[in-house]
C-alpha cells in the first residue's frame, strides 16, 4: 500500500468532557446516522420527483422503475438475451451490451415475490444503494474517521445525478460490490476483494476498473514484499477479473468472434473507446453552439470529476482508490457516444469525494452555519436536477 491509512484507521480523537475523554459512540449508531442521513438525501429527492411528475401528468414510479436502459434490464430478466433494435446499418441496439448480474438479481426476486419486474428492480436498486452507503461509510471511517465517513455518504447522496441512485439502474449494484472490494484490499482480506471484484465485473461494463484496483494493488504487494505473500492475495487477483471476462467472452462467442464481438456490440450501440475525440466534438459543439441543459451540465460534472481527481493524487490516497478512479474517469472520457450519460458513469467513483468530505468536515468543526448551508445548496441542486433529468429532459440517463 501507498499510504499509512491502507494499514490501520487513523487515530480519532473525542473531546474531553469534565476532564475526561467523552466515551466513544458505538459504531453500529454513527453508521445508522450516516444512513438516515443519506435514506433522507434519497427520499427527499423522490418526493421532489414525485411531485414533479403528478403535476406534469406522469406517474412517478414507471419514471423511476422503467426509464431509459431499465427497460432493457428489464426485458432481460423477463425474457432473456436476444432482443435488437435495427435503426440503421451501423446502428443496432443489442440487449447484450448490458451485464447479466442486475437482471438476474430482477429476475430472482420476482420469482420468490409477487413484484412485477419494475417494483423488483427497484428493490434491487435501493437496497444495493444502501448497501452501498454502508460500504463508503466503513471505508471513509477506515481512511478518515467517521465524520468525514458520514460526510462522504452524505455527498454521495446528494450528487446531481443521485436520482439514479432511486431508480432501476445498475450503479448503486457496482458502487457497493465497488466499495466493499476496495475495503478489504484495505484491509488485506484479498479473497473478499477478488469474490467482489468478480460480482461487479458482472454488473456493469465500468466494473472491470475494480478488478483494476485489485490487480494492480496486488502486484505492488507482491513487489514489495517480493513474493513473499500469502495464498489468499495471489487467488484474489485471479478470481477479480473473471466476472468481466467471463461475460465478455461469452458475448463474443455467441457473436462469432471471441475477443471482439461484444465491443462490436458497443460500437453499434454508438459507445466505443476513441481516447476522447468523440467526447471534444462535443465539448466543442457546447462552447460554440450551446445545447440543452443536461449536456453543459454533464460537461462541467465531468470537468469537477478531473479537479477532484488531481486533488485526490495530490492528498496521496491509497493506491486501489486511485486506481480504480482513475480507470473510471479514464473511461469516462475516452469513451464516445452519450455524452449526457457521462455524469452517471462517474456515480460509482465515490473516492472523488473524499476531499470534498474531509473539507466539509473542516468547514462544518470551525463554521458550522457555513457547512449547513453547503450541504442545503448541494441538495437543492440535486433535488430539483434529478427531477428535471427524469421527468422533463427528454435526454438518456
Amino acid at each position: 500500500m501507498t499510504h499509512a491509512s491502507t494499514l490501520a484507521p487513523p487515530a480519532v480523537t473525542y473531546p474531553a468532557t469534565a476532564g475526561r475523554a467523552a466515551p466513544r459512540v458505538p459504531f453500529a449508531a454513527t453508521l445508522g446516522t450516516a444512513l438516515g442521513l443519506f435514506a433522507l438525501a434519497r427520499l427527499t429527492g423522490v418526493a421532489v420527483l414525485a411531485a414533479t411528475a403528478w403535476a406534469t401528468g406522469h406517474r412517478p414510479l414507471t419514471l423511476l422503475g422503467r426509464s431509459w436502459d431499465s427497460r432493457w434490464y428489464l426485458g432481460i430478466a423477463e425474457h432473456g438475451y436476444g432482443r435488437a433494435l435495427h435503426l440503421r446499418p451501423d446502428l443496432v441496439f443489442s440487449d447484450l451490451a448490458f451485464f447479466p448480474l442486475y437482471p438476474a438479481l430482477v429476475r430472482a426476486v420476482t420469482a420468490v415475490s409477487p413484484l412485477s419486474g419494475g417494483a423488483a428492480g427497484l428493490l434491487v436498486s435501493w437496497t444495493a444503494a444502501a448497501v452501498a452507503a454502508a460500504g463508503l461509510y466503513a471505508l471513509g471511517a477506515h481512511l478518515h474517521g467517521r465524520a468525514v465517513a458520514a460526510a462522504l455518504v452524505l455527498l454521495w447522496g446528494l450528487l446531481p445525478h443521485s436520482v439514479v441512485l432511486s431508480m432501476a439502474y445498475t450503479e448503486p449494484l457496482l458502487t457497493a460490490f465497488a466499495a466493499w472490494s476496495l475495503y478489504a484490499v484495505l484491509t488485506g482480506r484479498w479473497l473478499w476483494a477478488g469474490t467482489l471484484a468478480t460480482l461487479a465485473g458482472l454488473a456493469r461494463p465500468n466494473g472491470f476498473a475494480v478488478a483494476a484496483a485489485v490487480l494492480v494493488t496486488a502486484a505492488y504487494e507482491i513487489g514489495r514484499r517480493r513474493g513473499k505473500v500469502t495464498h489468499r492475495l495471489w487467488t484474489g487477483a485471479a478470481l477479480a477479473p473473471l466476472g468481466w471476462c467471463a461475460y465478455v467472452l461469452w458475448v463474443g462467442h455467441r457473436k462469432g468472434d471471441l475477443l471482439g464481438g461484444y465491443f462490436e456490440v458497443q460500437r453499434l450501440w454508438g459507445s466505443r473507446f476513441d481516447f476522447g475525440r468523440g467526447s471534444l466534438r462535443v465539448v466543442r459543439h457546447l462552447l460554440l453552439q450551446g445545447d440543452r441543459l443536461a449536456f453543459p451540465m454533464a460537461l462541467l460534472i465531468v470537468a469537477a470529476a478531473v479537479v477532484l481527481y488531481a486533488l485526490l493524487l495530490a492528498d496521496r490516497a491509497p493506491l486501489p482508490l486511485l486506481v480504480y478512479s482513475g480507470v473510471l474517469l479514464l473511461i469516462t472520457l475516452g469513451g464516445s457516444g452519450f455524452f449526457a450519460s457521462k455524469p452517471r458513469f462517474l456515480l460509482p467513483a465515490f473516492p472523488l469525494l473524499l476531499p470534498l468530505a474531509r473539507a466539509l468536515v473542516r468547514t462544518a468543526r470551525a463554521r458550522p452555519w457555513h457547512a449547513a448551508v453547503v450541504a442545503g445548496a448541494l441538495a437543492g441542486l440535486s433535488f430539483g436536477y434529478g427531477a428535471y433529468l427524469v421527468v422533463l429532459a427528454d435526454t438518456p440517463l
